[in-house]
């Protein structure tokens, strides 16, 4: 048990980042990791000794989070009864608002455009790690990370014109 608890430490932060990208609240990113880790542990007879430990891992967080999404989307939005409410004064640098903005961006795109560039861009994975963690051809990978891009491009200008006025 020792030597995958040594396994396994590393990969922590990592998937916390990834995990906290993708469902943007620290407590569900938290509780995403320690399923992600529950599950691995409990099929870790299953994996391959010569696979990628790493992108075994983003898979099952990814599955996880799929999975959570599309239960969410068949029962619907729920709100939370103890909501923070939002500071009064919002903060004053620009490079604050514009990753607000990227951030609120990637809120709108598809889920598979969304994971494809948190792992690519983020995670630091290659197009072909990618396409092993999402089960998909790596020409599949490189086409829906350049539409995406196109995409995120296109949300932050059209929306950093409404929100965001320069004034020079």
């Amino acid at each position: 048990m020792a030597d995958i608890t040594a396994l396994l430490e590393p990969q922590i932060p990592a998937l916390r980042r990834y995990a906290y990208a993708l469902v943007r609240d620290h407590d569900a990113a938290d509780d995403l990791v320690q399923d992600t880790l529950e599950r691995a542990l409990s099929r870790w007879s299953l994996r391959r000794p010569e696979g990628d430990l790493r992108a075994w891992l983003f898979t099952i967080q990814r599955n996880l989070y799929v999975s959570a999404w599309r239960r969410g989307r068949r029962r619907g939005t729920t709100i939370a009864i103890d909501e923070a409410a939002l500071p009064g004064v919002a903060a004053r640098q620009e490079t604050v608002m514009e990753a607000h903005d990227v951030l609120a961006a990637l809120d709108h795109l598809p889920e598979e455009q969304k994971s494809l560039l948190l792992l690519i861009g983020v995670e630091d994975f290659s197009y072909d790690e990618a396409a092993r963690i999402l089960g998909m051809p790596i020409g599949t990978v490189m086409s829906r990370l350049a539409r995406a891009r196109q995409r995120l491009r296109a949300i932050v200008e059209t929306g950093r014109s409404t929100l965001l006025r320069r004034v020079k």
